[in-house]
């Protein structure tokens, strides 16, 4: 168990919790060392045949770690600040992201709660999502006033069209996960105590598929040829 990522596997399906409550599990250089670490851990371990994500509490991820900007007021200060580790964390976000759609096994967020900004992202590169009811999703970049990645806006325009990833990036307004299931972006909500149960169930099903069924399945549809 990692500082940030607790990781568990049973039967055929790897279960990585975010588990870092105090700061509502947050993207920074160490947390995403530690998830580019355990994606590679799953990708290399030959019993692990799904992958489930999900975090603890009720936040997904609140996305960046914005612990440093603490107390700071000045609009240009905030964003200096957030601007000084914005490229670092940018390149391995986008690594992580790139690794978890590339992942040859299929994969799952179990959306717990909140996910914002980078958590936002880490639910669209999985293949499959489902999410409790409630659970809010936004990304708040533009409000910040700096740039998205690329990435993760056009899989949301894949996902809901052209107009209304355009609103839900530059509204930064909050989505309940009902009206994202109604736009498609998500496979299914649930009650709270159902989360886990269902992933799991979805997890183990794909488990039991054959493995290059699934892994063409997913390189076809994402895009991408196999080695």
């Amino acid at each position: 168990m990692g500082k940030y990522f607790r990781f568990e596997k049973a039967d055929g399906v790897g279960r990585l919790t975010f588990d870092y409550a105090a700061k509502r599990n947050p993207f920074n250089e160490d947390s995403l060392s530690e998830l580019e670490d355990n994606l590679l851990a799953a990708r290399e371990d030959g019993e692990v045949r799904a992958l489930v994500l999900t975090g603890v509490g009720n936040t997904f991820s609140a996305g960046a770690d914005l612990s440093h900007m603490k107390g700071v007021t000045d609009e240009a200060e905030r964003l200096r600040l957030f601007s000084s580790v914005a490229p670092r964390r940018g390149r391995l976000v986008r690594r992580v992201l790139e690794m978890l759609t590339h992942l040859e096994i299929p994969t799952i967020a179990a959306v717990n709660g909140f996910a914002v900004g980078g958590g936002f992202f880490l639910v669209l590169a999985c293949d499959l999502r489902i999410a409790v009811a409630g659970a809010e999703f936004w990304m708040p970049e533009v409000d910040l006033g700096v740039p998205g990645p690329r990435r993760p806006e056009q899989w949301l325009a894949a996902h809901v069209g052209a107009a209304r990833a355009k609103e839900i990036v530059m509204t930064c307004r909050h989505f309940k996960a009902e009206e994202l299931y109604q736009w498609g972006l998500l496979n299914r909500v649930v009650a709270k105590d159902e989360l886990m149960p269902a992933a799991m169930e979805l997890g183990h099903y794909l488990a039991s598929r054959k493995p290059s069924a699934v892994r063409q399945a997913k390189a076809n549809i994402n895009g991408y040829t196999l080695d």
